[in-house]
């Protein structure tokens, strides 16, 4: 028995063992006409295990026609629709994502949040910032709620607010937030009362029992 830890490694996994012995033995053969086919052939076979949804699209028929020439080793010689890929060029260059690796303070309230404050902390001072630091400090009061609804007060959130700025924001003198109860309505999604479920007082029922009846008279049952 051959197991697969004694065989060669697969130079593309993606395609299987059997991809390899088809392009292997598109080498073999002889005839460029028949070499062309076969090539076609396995190209389509590829396509359909890689992803079916993109087969129309250039980007990826050209791919699949480079992978054929890499498990080949670059050893077939067939006509391709596209520039053959650099024997010299193995593997792509791989680019890792830059993600934002920064320092949340407070996480119920997130980045944006943070970039929101720093963008008001330029503003110029006047009724139109005063305006601004209110909304962004009830929406801070909303995203708490919907963090922790047991209690908050509009100190904590000025606080936070004091805190997330560097003591450049401050709520106005005698500026009051939005109520808990309205915030806390504005974050709950009010689902639509279901046909006969409990509570409807028998309406659905009701209803279809009337239908039901105008149905049976009409037919004369």
């Amino acid at each position: 028995m051959e197991y697969n830890t004694q065989r060669p490694l697969l130079r593309i996994s993606e395609y299987g063992r059997n991809i390899e012995k088809m392009i292997e033995f598109a080498c073999a053969i002889e005839d460029r006409e028949r070499r062309n086919r076969a090539a076609r052939t396995i190209v389509s076979i590829m396509s359909q295990l890689n992803n079916p949804q993109r087969l129309d699209t250039q980007e990826f028929k050209q791919k699949m026609w480079d992978h054929l020439f890499m498990i080949s080793e670059y050893k077939l010689d067939v006509d391709s629709p596209f520039p053959k890929p650099d024997p010299n060029v193995k593997e792509m260059v791989k680019y890792k994502l830059a993600y934002p690796n920064k320092y949340i303070r407070f996480r119920q309230y997130g980045k944006h949040v943070e970039n929101m404050i720093v963008k008001a902390i330029d503003y110029a001072e006047g009724a139109e910032k005063d305006l601004l630091v209110k909304q962004i400090a009830n929406h801070l009061k909303k995203l708490y709620l919907s963090w922790n609804r047991d209690s908050v007060t509009d100190e904590v959130i000025a606080d936070h607010l004091l805190t997330l700025s560097d003591g450049k924001l401050k709520l106005p003198e005698g500026v009051r937030l939005e109520n808990v109860r309205d915030l806390i309505a504005l974050t709950t999604v009010k689902k639509k009362p279901m046909a006969g479920r409990p509570g409807d007082n028998g309406r659905y029922r009701d209803n279809n029992n009337k239908n039901w009846r105008k149905r049976i008279g009409s037919n004369g049952k």
